[in-house]
């Protein structure tokens, strides 16, 4: 049977009336930008996270960006961050003429290595963007540790991660600031482009509502240079209907991920996915590693089995950031993962009977033992 890589119909039928009625509501209101609907998803994000704010921005992109620039990062800096991430981690850093400078990740968990890390900072060093990717947290207090030592902000890239925890702590809780993105294909998604900075610290919320509204405040009497960052409605109506069933949302992926690694188990050729010590992981992407991957791919998809490379160029190698001189070798275990990683269908919708066809097929597009 053909596997989809991801169902967001079926997402949406599950809960059609749910998301008609509330996107039915803003157009009553004729409130399209910020308004009623982004004051409740902001106060139900307070409530769900257990952190002091939450603002509403116009994507995770933005998220990162605008906390960056409340954390005052300026031509010059310099601003750790993983090469094996979404390429919004690092660009987020040079569109404010600042420089990434990129560190290795852990060979299992995929996150930011923090020993290897410490010796990369300089006294340029303005920040730290540790990214909580697939869905389980970072070392978050190692992070801190280390922010606190050489005085740097953390801006936590949660947007992988909306509902994990790490240690009994939501994931974009701990940093100065938490970044979450609602695009469509995360597991607390909208209908385009949304996202949320959170923070405990009343200043730093403060700054970010007035940068994602160019730094405007009163009307016209612009205060900052700030950026067109806001939330539209109809993106947090959405998103508020779905926060809704996240929980229930990410069991059903808690499981799936479970029966993927049963099935999996018998053939050492499959690395499944690692949960570290203290963390929750949500399984934004359920992803493996595996020998012969783009032939692997390749016979899947021959199959009608849906799967993809998250990611397939480490940052510190693509094109655009040639001119900072990162080369093959730099960082061994970006490099290495991007080689090998293979993520497979991992929705709530999955049927049992689909986990099973592509956890076949998987073993079946395997190379032979040598």
């Amino acid at each position: 049977m053909a596997v989809p890589l991801l169902d967001l119909r079926a997402q949406y039928q599950s809960i059609k009336d749910e998301i008609d009625t509330a996107v039915a509501a803003v157009f009553e209101q004729q409130s399209f930008v910020l308004g009623p609907a982004v004051e409740a998803l902001e106060m139900a994000t307070v409530d769900y996270l257990g952190v002091k704010h939450a603002v509403g921005v116009s994507s995770g992109s933005d998220a990162l960006l605008m906390s960056l620039m409340a954390a005052g990062v300026e031509p010059g800096d310099e601003v750790l961050v993983p090469g094996f991430t979404f390429f919004a981690s690092a660009s987020c850093v040079s569109r404010l003429g600042a420089r990434p400078v990129f560190c290795d990740i852990e060979q299992k968990s995929y996150n930011i290595d923090l020993n290897g890390s410490a010796g990369k900072i300089t006294d340029r060093t303005r920040a730290i963007i540790p990214v909580d990717l697939y869905g389980q947290c970072a070392d978050l207090e190692g992070v801190l540790d280390l922010a606190r030592q050489h005085d740097l902000a953390v801006v936590e890239d949660a947007a992988q991660a909306f509902g994990a925890d790490r240690n009994g702590r939501k994931a974009g809780t701990f940093g100065h600031f938490g970044c979450f993105s609602f695009y469509p294909t995360k597991n607390l998604g909208g209908a385009g482009d949304g996202g949320m900075v959170t923070t405990n610290d009343d200043a730093l919320a403060d700054r970010i509502r007035l940068l994602r509204l160019h730094g405007e405040r009163p009307r016209y009497h612009n205060k900052v240079v700030g950026i067109c960052g806001r939330l539209d409605s109809l993106q947090a109506a959405v998103v508020g209907v779905k926060l809704r069933h996240l929980d229930r949302w990410n069991a059903r992926r808690i499981e799936i991920a479970g029966r993927y690694n049963e099935l999996f188990a018998p053939d050492a050729r499959v690395t499944t996915p690692t949960v570290c010590e203290g963390n929750s992981h949500i399984y934004h992407q359920y992803t493996i590693r595996v020998p012969d991957r783009d032939g692997v791919m390749q016979r899947l998809i021959e199959r009608s089995i849906g799967c993809a490379i998250h990611y397939p160029i480490p940052v510190h190698l693509q094109e655009c950031y040639r001119e900072l001189g990162g080369k093959q070798g730099d960082l061994p275990n970006a490099e290495k993962a991007a080689s090998e990683v293979l993520s497979l269908p991992c929705y709530p919708e999955l049927t049992d009977a689909q986990v099973e066809e592509v956890a076949a097929g998987v073993l079946a597009s395997l190379p032979e033992s040598g």
